[in-house]
Parts: structure tokens; C-alpha cells; sequence
């Protein structure tokens, strides 16, 4: 049985694991609305695939470390669907390899700005609408680098880490309203910017390293999506899901 046909924001939508996502879900009858923040072409592919398998979506240009951005795409979306954002997936996310001593103060700042704040903003605006409705799924899409820490990506994996910590708080503050908030934690997954790094030595090693002996599949990360986003998941609030192979187990 198809769930009911309700609104899905997912933040980063235009590639990778947020495109997966969007058009996983469309698939799955969900309406979706997604942001992208300079890839409009790109964009604009994934809303034309949607609509080629008969769903629905919209493409927002939204800097989520901003609130002015995000408040300006929010009330595009609303004026598109006229319906509550039911689900939330916040899955836009910088990255940076550096070393800890290289790091400057406003690297820090941009990354905690863009995978901290954004989601935080986000949930912010949302939850008074969510909680008006009884119903809200929260997910933010979090690394294997929030649990185990980072070498050379020390302020990627602490931004990563303070993600599941803002999940836990809000499950502990809005799950008796109906609104369940659960991290999932990736571990190596194929996307179009992992792919050239795992085929050198030292992404190879990597692989080799993960017990079920390989990396995820994008639709293997949305499978999970998909039931934390379903009334099958409504007794699951302030968890972490792993989805990384048996990387970490913790």
C-alpha cells in the first residue's frame, strides 16, 4: 500500500545522495520539493526525471546558511503545493580536507553554517506547521565522521556530530506531538564525487576495509529513508540509523 501522497523537503536534491533521494521518494508517492544551490541545470534534469515517472517535484534555489534564502524558498514551495512540508530530510552538506592546524576560523564558521545551522533553521521554521498537523518526520543525514571523529576533516566530522546530538534534543522536544527526528549516519556510498577517489590505492583500501565488503548503493540509503519517512516508523524518535556496512557499530 502506497503511503499518503504527503510533502517531502529534502535540501541538496540536485546530486548525489539527495537526487537518489528525491527521485527514490517520488517513486514512493510522496510530493517533493528539493534545494539546490548552484546547480540549476542540474536540477532541473532531476525534476524532469520525477516527472517522467509520473511524480511530482519542484526545484528552490536555497543557501541553507541562510534564513533569509531558506525563508524565501519555504514560502515558494508553499505557494507551489498549498500543503504542509510533512517530512524533512536535511541532506545539503559541505565537506573539506584539511589539515587541523590549516583549518582558519572562517572555514570552521562555513561548515558549521551550512550542516549545523541550515538543519537547525529549517527545523525551526517547520515545526510550528508539523505541530499543527500532529504529524512531522525529521531526518538529517549524518556521517560516519560524527561518530568516530575526523582526521582531515575535523570540523566536517564535529558539525556531523552536533547533527545527531540537534536530532536527539529535538525527538526529546517534539516526539509527543507526532513528530519523530532520527539521524542516518553514512558510512562510503557511490556518488558521482566518490567515485574518482575510491578507485585510487587509498579509497581501494577503504573498501576493502568495510565487513560486507563493499560500498552503499544511494538506493540502499533512500530504502532506510523511506520507512523512517513512513507511519511504520512512528515508534522510531532520536535514533541513529547505520548504514554503512559494518564501518562502526556503535
Amino acid at each position: 500500500m502506497k503511503p499518503q501522497k504527503r510533502l517531502c523537503l529534502i535540501t541538496g536534491g540536485s546530486r548525489g545522495i539527495g537526487r537518489g533521494l528525491a527521485i527514490f521518494l517520488a517513486k514512493a508517492n510522496y510530493r517533493i520539493a528539493f534545494s539546490y544551490n548552484k546547480n540549476v541545470d542540474s536540477a532541473a534534469e532531476v525534476v524532469k526525471e520525477i516527472t517522467k515517472v509520473g511524480g511530482e517535484a519542484i526545484a528552490v534555489k536555497i543557501a541553507v546558511e541562510s534564513r533569509d534564502s531558506i525563508m524565501q524558498g519555504l514560502e515558494e514551495i508553499k505557494l507551489t503545493y498549498k500543503t504542509p512540508i510533512s517530512i524533512l530530510i536535511n541532506n545539503a552538506a559541505i565537506a573539506q580536507e584539511k589539515p587541523f592546524l590549516s583549518i582558519t576560523d572562517d572555514d570552521w564558521s562555513h561548515m558549521l553554517a551550512v550542516n549545523l545551522q541550515g538543519p537547525f533553521v529549517l527545523v525551526q521554521e517547520l515545526i510550528p506547521e508539523m505541530i499543527n498537523e500532529n504529524f512531522g518526520r525529521i531526518i538529517n543525514i549524518t556521517s560516519i565522521g560524527g561518530q568516530w571523529g575526523g582526521l582531515n576533516q575535523v570540523h566536517y566530522a564535529a558539525s556531523k556530530a552536533a547533527l545527531i546530538n540537534f536530532t536527539q534534543s529535538t525527538a526529546k522536544l517534539f516526539s509527543s506531538a507526532g513528530i519523530t527526528s532520527n539521524a542516518v549516519a553514512i558510512g562510503l556510498a557511490r556518488t558521482e564525487m566518490s567515485d574518482g577517489e575510491l578507485e585510487s590505492d587509498a579509497g581501494k583500501r577503504k573498501v576493502s576495509n568495510i565487513p560486507i565488503g563493499r560500498i552503499a548503493e544511494i538506493s540502499e540509503i533512500a530504502e532506510t529513508v523511506k520507512f523512517l519517512c513512513s507511519d511504520g516508523a512512528s515508534y522510531i524518535t532520536g535514533q541513529t540509523i547505520n548504514v554503512n556496512g559494518g564501518m562502526y557499530f556503535g
